[in-house]
Parts: structure tokens; C-alpha cells; sequence
């Protein structure tokens, strides 16, 4: 009997086969593989599998529940490569923790899966148009409750420049939001195109041309982007030092921070000798522009306001070559004991002119949630968290500012918000993705650098570890990237920005609450109705 009841409440084997090819594609759409447009089609066969279970809730959230599930563990299996590779985790316990993540990530899905089964019951097929407002909320509300949205829809979009440019309007969740469009027209047209087609016909073809134009005429407008702004006032020289992940004794990390400087020294001759850079082909101008010395986020662990060693090393590179240098540090916080994850700039004269504390940190990385620290150790450290939006000068009193984002924080559209609103001309992101290999994370999160890039019509000059270090200007083009894993070194040129702000600057995450307002109401309707 029990046998029997679950078979009544599993769905049905077709779909489930839907929601498992709506979750191979879009996967497609995501690095490693990349190929976008799969983004368009792969909820054509999520909403066939759900109007199908629309008459019971619990089979229509096990469809989103299977897709959400696969669609992540597709994308992020890149998480077990620390702790097999660093922490000896047996391969099948690493892969097998990784479901239990993706499980429940993979609720979102399910919640969107049971509000559009409730929603084609009471609306019929015209309720697929409620689709995207519907996935932008799960994707919403996932940020809120975990703090992470990683790999909305959206991001797949990062490298495909057909709809990228509309996140300077609504952010990534109204990218998300378009990604929906065409496979909700499909659906429709499916269901409908016998009865009504010249309708039909006549929509797409709208809402095809609407977004060619809006991308060609509106967001496309030079004047909207960086390479209309100030002759350059900064030189950024961003050093990636491919530092390995293990086996750091003292004398190997001596070793590796000399390196870094005879990286930066080498670059530095470069310009000075006025002559084409080996380094880069991006190579600026020559001359008194002041200089910025940018070390990533990496295993190094600098302590520059307890080690004094290591502040008279690096207080002396600053003073013999006339530059600032921007590093990655842990501060001590004397207030609670722990040391912030942070940014110091140093400047020429060999002393400390801003320090960031980052803010958004790793959940269950470099922060456990308070009623978890005395069960869960965080698995890099426990630090103590920022929250002041310190801006860094590159280019003396009047030059430009940086924002500095660290690591993860290129993924929160709010901090890239924050900086520009405080006057930032430019956002630096230090980050080491080394623990986790070489493997679709290092264009994932490039992915987040670039939506920054774009939401705030700022450059992202990403200083990397081990890649993908990169020039990102503010239409969200990925330039002069190093390659992984090696040591490379790049010279690029920063300018003041006119001081505009992005509709996406201005007024946030609005897009994503307009969704969550549309979702409730649609939702509050159609129990209503059932009611009455």
C-alpha cells in the first residue's frame, strides 16, 4: 500500500524525462560549455512537464525539485575538488555531500514548479506568460534566505551579448527574466498555433524586434560607456602569480612573495624603457601617471599590521619604486577578536592610506551563521565582518577611486551599487579561485565580473590568483584576459568616470521586487478563485 501511495504522488516518467532535458539544457548554457541561446529553450520542456503535474502540487514540485537538483550539481561539481583534492575526502562522500547541497538549492525549482502548476490550473496555458516573473522570484528569494544566488539564469548571458546590456536597467534577475521570454512564447504558440496564429506570429515578431532595437539603438550608445570618459589618470599593473595551493613552508613563501615584486619591478621597467611591453599588449602611456601595484587575493596570508617583517618589505617596494600597492591582508578587529579578510593600499611614501574589511563573506567559508559556530568550523577561517564602503585613490587628490571587491563579492550587485553611488570611477576584484582547480568555476565567476561591469557602467579590473585575470570594460567586454595557471602580468590604464549612474545604480534590485510582488499577487488570485 505504501508502495502504491508513492507512485501516486511521483510524477510521471515523461516528466521526469522533460525536466531532466530542460536541466541538461540549460547547463549548455553555462562554462565550461557556453553555449547561451540554450538558456532560451531549456524551460520549453520544464513547463510541458509541469502543465502535465498541474493537478497535484506535490508531483509538479518533484519535476522542479529533479530539474533544480541536476541543473546544479551540472554546474557546481567544480565543489568537490577542494575537499578531495586538499582535504582527502573520498571521491564518493565529496559527490555525495555535493547532492545533498544540490538538493536543497534545488528546492527553489520545486517552489517555482508548484506555483506555476497552481497558476496553469486556474489560468490555462495563459499562465506560462507568468513564468518569468515566477523563476526570478525563486531566484530571488533564494539570495535572500542562502545569500547566494550563483548561477541565476542570468549569468549565462555573460559572455553573449544579445541581452547582457539590459542588467545596466534591472540587474541580472531581469536578464533572467528575458532568458524565460522565448520559451514561454514557444509554449504558447505550441498549444495555441492552429486557433491563432497571426496573433501569434505577430507578438514574436515584436518582441523579437523590440529587443534587437533596444540593445542596437538604446544600450549600445557610446556614450553610456567608459570609452567616452577622461584621458587616463592611473597606471594599474595587476600581477598573477599562480601561488600553489599547498606545500607553503616559510622559505617557499619568502620565495613567492620576492617573486611577486620582481614581477611588478619587471613591469615597471617595462614602461619606464618605452618599449613594447612584453607583458602586455595593453600597454599604457608613459610618464608621471601614478602607478598602482595590484597583488590578489592568493594563499600568501599577509598580516601587514602585526608582521612587521612584512610591513617594512612591502613599505620598502612602495618607497624604491614611487607606487602605490594594493594587497590582500588579514586585519585585526579589536572589537571581537577575530581579523577581517581585507584590502590595504600602501602608498609611495610607505605607509597605509585605506583599508577595506570585505564584507559579504564565504557562508560556511570565512563566516559560520552564529547559531552554527559552536557544531560548524569554518572551513578557511572565521573572520570578523566589514562594513564600511572604503574607496581607494589610484591617481592621487583629484584621480579616480576604486571600489575593491574580494573574491566572492563579485557576486552581490549590491556592494558594485554601493561604490559607484560614493563616487567609484573603477571596481578592482582580488580573487584566488586556485581551490577549486581548473574547472568551470574560473569562468563562472568572471560571469559575476562582468554582470558588475555592466549593471554600473564601471571597468572591473580583475587581479586573479590563478585566472582569469582580465581588463572588463564597462559595456561587460572581456579584455586582454591572462591565461590560467601560469604567472602573468598586466598593464592597463584607469580613467575618472563622468560620474553618471545606471538605472540598476540608482535604484537596485527593483526588477526583482516587482517579480515578488507580481508572483504573491498571481498566487493570492488564483487561491482566491480556487476558494471561491
Amino acid at each position: 500500500m505504501n508502495l502504491r501511495r508513492i507512485k501516486e504522488t511521483f510524477p510521471s516518467g515523461v516528466s521526469v524525462g522533460l525536466a531532466l532535458l530542460a536541466a541538461v539544457l540549460l547547463i549548455l548554457a553555462f562554462p565550461d560549455i557556453e553555449f547561451a541561446p540554450a538558456a532560451f529553450v531549456a524551460f520549453l520542456p520544464l513547463l510541458f512537464a509541469l502543465e502535465r503535474e498541474k493537478g497535484s502540487a506535490v508531483k509538479a514540485f518533484t519535476v522542479g525539485w529533479i530539474f533544480g537538483t541536476i541543473f546544479f550539481k551540472g554546474t557546481c561539481w567544480w565543489l568537490t575538488f577542494a575537499p578531495i583534492t586538499y582535504a582527502a575526502f573520498p571521491a564518493a562522500l565529496a559527490y555525495f555531500l555535493l547532492v545533498i547541497v544540490c538538493m536543497i538549492v534545488g528546492l527553489f525549482p520545486g517552489i517555482f514548479a508548484v506555483v506555476m502548476a497552481l497558476l496553469f490550473r486556474r489560468f490555462g496555458f495563459l499562465a506560462v506568460f507568468a513564468a518569468p516573473f515566477v523563476w526570478v522570484f525563486t531566484e530571488f528569494l533564494r539570495y535572500w534566505l542562502t545569500g547566494n544566488n550563483w548561477n541565476a539564469v542570468g549569468y549565462s548571458q555573460a559572455f553573449f551579448k544579445g541581452i547582457l546590456n539590459f542588467a545596466e536597467i534591472g540587474g541580472v534577475s531581469l536578464v533572467s527574466f528575458l532568458c524565460l521570454i522565448p520559451a514561454a512564447v514557444l509554449y504558447y504558440a505550441f498549444n495555441n498555433w492552429p486557433r491563432r496564429r497571426i496573433e501569434i506570429s505577430i507578438s514574436s515578431a515584436l518582441l523579437v524586434l523590440f529587443v534587437l532595437l533596444c540593445n542596437l539603438l538604446v544600450f549600445s550608445d557610446p556614450t553610456n560607456f567608459f570609452d567616452r570618459q577622461e584621458p587616463s589618470a592611473a597606471r594599474i599593473i595587476a600581477i598573477q602569480p599562480n601561488v600553489p595551493m599547498s606545500g607553503l613552508s616559510y622559505q617557499k613563501w619568502q620565495q613567492l612573495r620576492q617573486r611577486h615584486i620582481e614581477m611588478a619591478e619587471a613591469a615597471l621597467r617595462s614602461i619606464r624603457e618605452d618599449q613594447p611591453s612584453a607583458v602586455s599588449e595593453q600597454r599604457t602611456a608613459i610618464g608621471q601617471m601614478p602607478t598602482v601595484v595590484v597583488f590578489p587575493e592568493s594563499p600568501m596570508n599577509f598580516m601587514y599590521d602585526e608582521d612587521e617583517e612584512t610591513k617594512s618589505f612591502i613599505n620598502g617596494f612602495t618607497r624604491r619604486n614611487n607606487v602605490n600597492v594594493l594587497f590582500n591582508s588579514a586585519e585585526p578587529d579589536a572589537a571581537s577578536g577575530k581579523y577581517f579578510n581585507s584590502a590595504v593600499m600602501v602608498g609611495p611614501q610607505g605607509t597605509e592610506l585605506v583599508q577595506y574589511d570585505k564584507i559579504y563573506l564565504v557562508p560556511f567559508g570565512e563566516s559560520v551563521p552564529a547559531p552554527l559556530q559552536a557544531i560548524i568550523p569554518a572551513f578557511v577561517g572565521s573572520f570578523a565582518y566589514g562594513s564600511e564602503y572604503d574607496l581607494f585613490p589610484l591617481g592621487g587628490e583629484n584621480g579616480p577611486t576604486a571600489g575593491v571587491m574580494i573574491c566572492f563579492e563579485s557576486h552581490f550587485g549590491q556592494l558594485g551599487r554601493e561604490y559607484v553611488q560614493r563616487g567609484a570611477d573603477v571596481l578592482i576584484e582580488m580573487t584566488n579561485d586556485g581551490y577549486l582547480g581548473p574547472t568551470p568555476v574560473l569562468r563562472q565567476h568572471l560571469a559575476n565580473a562582468v554582470f558588475r561591469a555592466v549593471e554600473t557602467n564601471r571597468p572591473v579590473l580583475r587581479v586573479t590568483n590563478v585566472g582569469i585575470t582580465a581588463y572588463i570594460n564597462a559595456k561587460g567586454e572581456v579584455i586582454d584576459p591572462a591565461n590560467v595557471y601560469q604567472e602573468d602580468t598586466r598593464i592597463w590604464s584607469v580613467a575618472k568616470s563622468d560620474g553618471s549612474q545606471t538605472f540598476y545604480v540608482r535604484y537596485g534590485d527593483w526588477f526583482a521586487w516587482l517579480c515578488t510582488i507580481i508572483t504573491a499577487g498571481l498566487f493570492a488570485y488564483a487561491i482566491f478563485r480556487r476558494r471561491q
